[in-house]
């Protein structure tokens, strides 16, 4: 395998999801294989306390890398291996042939989160689709029951999200709302992405910095209440599920399941919105269960999916695609 051209690609792999836009993920070459690795401080202990959203988002790169190099014409295949001791989930490493996906990189480059409006939801065709691809690693993907129920469960998880102070010093760490700022333009929530005026933008800094003083006061409810009902903004509400009793390695695997999704629904010309704090947040999880039928441990994540009325904007990333990956990779440390 010739690193130096994964190496020249690694860029178009950084547009894989990850939770905050932290972008977690990190790369160890060495003379036969790459490593596959990831920063801790780069985690979100307080929000993602069990690594769920970081083994989805490592995983979801990995799959991006795949097809990144398959479409170069690249021959790599997976060795999952994750060890928490040394960082890693496993390594991609040489193949008789190339990965095979139905994905290019331009599908990768261009898919993004969508918070504005729908026109409609996805169609019985596409559900269909995307069920298939779940049910392929043993999944499945379900269709929320509409109704007023699940909008009380997500502003109530909104609350509950906002009212924890751990949980709302690593959203500010995160948060991007000062284009003037160095990092506006790496990583994080940006209020473009957020779909934030300027006096939104300005207004939320002004809270959040002011959080201890009006924590007591209300903040947390003014706070979820001030993001609308994304609910109210089109679409419908798709569960993926995973099998019975999966394990934190099984949970890497579905991540790479997620982006296979995530691009399903893209190439049906729809756009997803992760409504994560429907699983983060533990009462929510248990009632989505209870309207899904399924054991609540097994829903892993929660997409608004719809028709998008135009172009959302995209994401920061810390590289430079243009640029040589010495520029941007950092080397997971030996263990």
């Amino acid at each position: 395998m010739d690193l130096a051209v994964f190496r020249a690609l690694e860029p178009l792999c950084w547009r894989a999801p990850s939770a905050h836009n932290t972008q977690p993920w990190r790369l160890r070459y060495e003379r036969w294989a790459v490593t596959v690795g990831w920063d801790p401080t780069d985690a979100l202990p307080a929000g993602d306390p069990t690594g769920r959203d970081l083994r989805l988002s490592l995983g979801a790169f990995v799959e991006t890398c795949l097809i990144v190099a398959a479409d170069a014409g690249l021959r790599l295949d997976w060795v999952a291996d994750l060890d928490a001791a040394d960082r890693r989930v496993g390594r991609l490493r040489p193949a008789r042939h190339p990965y095979r996906t139905p994905f290019r990189t331009p599908e990768v480059w261009d898919r993004r989160t969508d918070r504005g409006r729908f026109t409609d939801g996805p169609d019985a065709d596409v559900i269909a689709a995307v069920d298939a691809v779940a049910r392929r690693s043993g999944g499945a993907v379900h269709v929320v029951p509409d109704g007023g129920r699940v909008g009380a469960l997500l502003r109530a998880a909104d609350r509950h999200v906002y009212g924890d102070p751990a949980v709302v010093a690593e959203l500010r760490r995160w948060l991007r709302l000062d284009p003037a700022r160095r990092d506006y333009r790496a990583d994080g929530l940006t209020d473009r992405c957020l779909g934030l005026s300027r006096p939104a933008a300005v207004g939320l800094r002004a809270a959040l910095a002011a959080y201890p003083v009006l924590r007591p006061l209300g903040l947390p409810r003014a706070l979820a209440a001030a993001g609308g009902d994304p609910l109210a903004r089109g679409g419908a509400l798709l569960a993926l599920v995973a099998p019975a009793d999966l394990d934190p390695a099984g949970q890497v695997e579905f991540g790479r399941v997620l982006l296979r999704v995530w691009l399903t629904v893209q190439a049906a010309g729809l756009a997803a919105h992760p409504l994560s704090q429907l699983v983060d947040v533990a009462g929510s999880r248990d009632a989505l269960g209870a309207l899904l039928d399924v054991e609540p441990g097994r829903i892993l994540h929660v997409t608004r999916v719809g028709r998008p009325v135009g172009p959302a904007p995209r994401s920061a990333r810390r590289v430079d695609p243009g640029a040589g990956a010495a520029t941007f990779a950092e080397p997971v440390p030996a263990p």
